[in-house]
């Protein structure tokens, strides 16, 4: 693929999860099939076009070490919110977040499909994959943190976050993510700490409005 293809790729992902995912009519449980389904799209397509799946971080081979690396990079943000909910000083300091009415659904379905699945297969498989053999190492990682950051725009606009703020920490995040997915060799590795952030993260936004009613 070339460097122009690529770029594009890369901007086809962003418009569309700003722009065509959130006007397709769709609730929140069909937003996280259809983000499921894009990213399994990315994947096939990725495939049919010749990428294998060593590149695509989908081999079986490397699964065990994509599970050693996910679990442990897991633990830390685990230890984060534990600590967070056990020390008073630190509770105060967690700001009020609006959760879904629904958190089953959202902990147990939405955040693993319409988030994880989604981003993972579209990031750290396919666009990671066709970023990589494109450019430069360096230049492949920043265009694939960019994206990523540029991903999250409207989620960032929903919930009144500083959009600057929000590119800087989702940057920094798929970068991680993505060292995750070089070092281990396999997306289970970025999938289970992405997994881990998100989930637990609901989980304790939850557990605080709890509290503060």
């Amino acid at each position: 693929m070339t460097k122009l293809a690529s770029v594009a790729g890369a901007a086809a992902t962003v418009v569309w999860n700003n722009v065509i995912l959130p006007r397709s009519g769709l609730g929140p449980t069909g937003r996280a099939v259809a983000g499921g389904a894009f990213g399994l799209a990315a994947v096939a397509s990725a495939r049919s076009a010749g990428y294998g799946v060593d590149e695509l971080g989908l081999s079986v081979t490397k699964m065990p070490a994509g599970l050693r690396y996910g679990t442990a990079a897991s633990a830390l943000p685990i230890a984060g919110y534990v600590t967070a909910l056990s020390v008073s000083a630190l509770r105060k300091r967690v700001p009020p977040r609006q959760t879904s009415p629904d958190l089953a659904g959202w902990v147990l379905f939405r955040i693993p499909v319409g988030t994880v699945v989604h981003e993972e297969l579209v990031f750290r498989s396919a666009l990671s994959a066709i970023l990589g053999r494109s450019w430069p190492s360096a230049t492949a990682r920043v265009l694939h943190a960019t994206t990523f950051g540029l991903w999250h725009i409207r989620a960032a606009r929903i919930s009144e976050d500083s959009v600057a703020g929000t590119l800087l920490v989702t940057c920094a995040f798929a970068w991680l993510l993505d060292w995750l997915r070089r070092r281990s060799g396999s997306v289970v590795a970025p999938a289970l700490l992405h997994l881990s952030v998100n989930v637990a993260g609901a989980i304790v936004v939850e557990s605080m409005r709890r509290r503060a009613h």
